[in-house]
């Protein structure tokens, strides 16, 4: 997006570890072509820089206290759909991976990446491209090529968290009742919503809460 008037690339970084935001940021300012304009030690304050700053890129961890990086990823969608967020993480696992470009992500990179690649892959989805590790995609295609049809697989999908926020659906408490009980934001208690919504294959609350309660899910 920046290619054409030479203006270097925006960049957030999202990471709980001091020392690698500092070592990430050293190697990007090495290059004129990128600008890290901010950094964040958690998801929430990430957010928050996010709609401050208006980066091209934001580079989020996936494992950090409180608020995840996909659940930071997901409001940061919400609010700004056109933003670019790259998930920079040590995870392999690609139920996380799959969790990630589920969410939005536009690319998902591990923290072992050369920076080269690193600035390779910026440049990339700043451009508009997908980006995954070479080390994740043929785990990607293992996903996909997966049987995930069963009631009781799809609710393996679903994180500790969401399977919380179910068991309240279940007992009929409303979105305010349910982040007062799970001790989260409201907003947050509607991504949660959403993603299982998406991942048992609903429609509504309703489903949920019937879908729950047959399973005896609601304690």
């Amino acid at each position: 997006m920046n290619d054409q008037d030479n203006a270097p690339i925006t960049i957030l970084l999202v990471d709980d570890h001091t020392l690698l935001r500092s070592g990430v940021k050293m190697l990007l300012q090495r290059n004129p072509r990128f600008q890290v304009v901010g950094e964040a030690a958690n998801g929430l304050d990430g957010v928050a820089l996010a709609g401050q700053l208006q980066p091209d890129v934001v580079l989020m961890d996936l494992n950090m206290p409180g608020l995840s990086g996909v659940e930071a990823l997901q409001q940061i969608l919400l609010e700004w759909p056109a933003m670019v967020v790259l998930m920079l993480t040590v995870s392999e696992n690609a139920a996380d991976l799959g969790a990630a470009l589920r969410a939005g992500a536009r690319g998902y990179l591990l923290k072992n990446i050369e920076a080269e690649q690193l600035g390779q892959a910026i440049v990339r989805a700043a451009a508009g491209e997908s980006v995954i590790a070479d080390a994740m995609t043929a785990k990607l295609v293992s996903q996909f090529r997966a049987g995930q049809n069963s009631p009781e697989a799809d609710y393996e999908k679903l994180t500790p968290r969401e399977r919380e926020a179910m068991a309240c659906l279940a007992r009929g408490l409303s979105n305010k009742e349910i982040a007062r009980e799970l001790d989260v934001a409201e907003s947050t208690v509607k991504i949660h919503v959403q993603n299982i919504l998406k991942k048992l294959k609903l429609s509504s609350r309703v489903q949920i809460a019937v879908y729950a309660v047959e399973r005896d899910l609601g304690k």
